[in-house]
């Protein structure tokens, strides 16, 4: 593609046609990018972004819209920077360290509501991707015959002792998942069971030393359980919630106020590099070559390249296809920012006893998810958005979820805290 096609998907025809007059009346030399460049336009104000990640497969469209220079094609270099923790990752996105995050989800809505450590105002831009991650139970726990939600609750009921549970961070998405799954079954993650907080990367070492009987964590660490013989895939989340929301380029409101035209640029990159991924088999292959490195998941590329694919076992000698394995872009239906997904966090939150009081659903997602931002941006690349700020699910339990009544939705379960 030209310079002058590049610019003018990366800028939108509104703002080329103002630049373009503006150089014509000053008698510029012809040609869009310095007329556009003349005019002051929508050059990004820092053009060095440092975004963190998790080593988690997720975290691949960051990686790749650096590794593959999509980043320069809109004006900004990507510095992908691994982080330890998503402790570590709130920390530093607060006292900016870091400029963005492929981070939870819910860590985003718990740092805004001040229940997740220190409280800023916080953005979502966009969703990196749905579905992809997994609950898995222990190689000792599925000996016992414990093997999905419903033979965990009679052996756990049969089987009295204390039994631990492990998420990756308190209001984000894996402790969500994990909760509402053993709900569904009638156990209270809370009072049946102990829930702890471990880093990703730390969940197989874990497991493989007793310290859990089960956990909940994005790939390629349930597949890695599997290969190392020490658990077994109870449940993927697409099965709880699919096409559920997982992990967003997240900020804060200070950064996208400072900083609009870089805070586009990145979204722009983000979302070519998820089209560029989702696009072909070889490119999911090569995407998984590239993060197994050590610089960012640190694994085997064979405990990443299957469940890209859709490609499931779990690990009992079951084997299957699923449709509905992790997606990046999708043809534009992953990365909206739906306000339903944001108010859902919340309601698991209100439900599990982490805020106290039901907050302003609506109105706290409509201050964190950059829906006009995203618009913006996907009007400019041409990618397709949902009518409606809102989308209907039905989970695991058979619970229909809308955000049309987020208070009676949170209030409507039986087991909570």
């Amino acid at each position: 593609m030209s310079n002058e096609a590049l610019l003018a998907a990366r800028l939108g025809r509104r703002t080329v046609m103002k630049a373009a007059a503006a150089a014509a009346a000053a008698g510029a030399v012809p040609g869009l990018q310095s007329a556009v460049w003349a005019a002051g336009s929508d050059k990004p104000e820092k053009e060095e972004v440092r975004i963190g990640f998790i080593p988690l497969t997720d975290c691949a469209s960051v990686v790749m819209a650096s590794v593959l220079g999509i980043d320069k094609k809109y004006g900004v270099k990507i510095i992908p920077t691994k982080e330890a923790s998503w402790a570590g990752v709130r920390d530093k996105l607060v006292n900016g360290e870091l400029d963005m995050a492929h981070v939870l989800y819910g860590l985003v809505y718990g740092v805004h509501l001040g229940i997740a450590g220190p409280k800023k105002d916080m953005a979502v831009l966009m969703t990196l991707n749905n579905n992809g991650q997994a609950i898995t139970l222990s190689k000792k726990l599925a000996d016992k015959g414990a093997v999905d939600g419903a033979s965990l609750a009679k052996v756990m009921a049969a089987d009295k002792r204390d039994y631990t549970f492990a998420q990756t961070f308190p209001t984000g998405t894996h402790a969500m998942w994990i909760y509402y799954w053993l709900a569904a079954y009638g156990i209270n993650p809370f009072k049946d069971a102990k829930a702890i907080t471990v880093p990703p990367p730390q969940m197989v070492a874990n497991m493989r030393v007793g310290n859990m009987d089960g956990f909940c964590v994005g790939e390629p660490w349930g597949h890695r359980a599997i290969m190392d013989g020490i658990g077994i895939t109870a449940v993927t989340t697409q099965d709880i919630w699919k096409d559920h929301p997982e992990k967003t380029l997240g900020t804060t409101a200070e950064f996208v106020k400072k900083y609009p035209n870089t805070t586009r640029a990145v979204m722009m990159a983000i979302i070519e590099a998820g089209r560029w991924i989702d696009a072909s088999l070889s490119n999911k292959l090569k995407m998984a070559e590239t993060v197994a490195e050590k610089s960012y998941v640190n694994t085997s590329v064979d405990a990443i390249n299957q469940r890209i694919l859709g490609r499931y076992q779990n690990g009992l000698g079951k084997t299957w296809d699923d449709p509905h394995h992790m997606k990046f872009f999708n043809d534009g239906a992953v990365n909206f920012p739906y306000l339903s997904d944001g108010m859902w966090f919340l309601t698991q939150h209100k439900r599990w006893g982490l805020i106290k009081d039901h907050p302003d659903y609506l109105g706290v997602a409509k201050q964190i998810n950059q829906v006009d931002l995203y618009k913006e941006v996907a009007s400019a690349m041409k990618v397709s958005v949902p009518k409606d700020v809102m989308r209907s699910s039905k989970l695991i339990d058979g619970v229909i979820w809308d955000g049309k009544n987020p208070q009676a939705y949170a209030d409507g379960f039986k087991v909570k805290v």
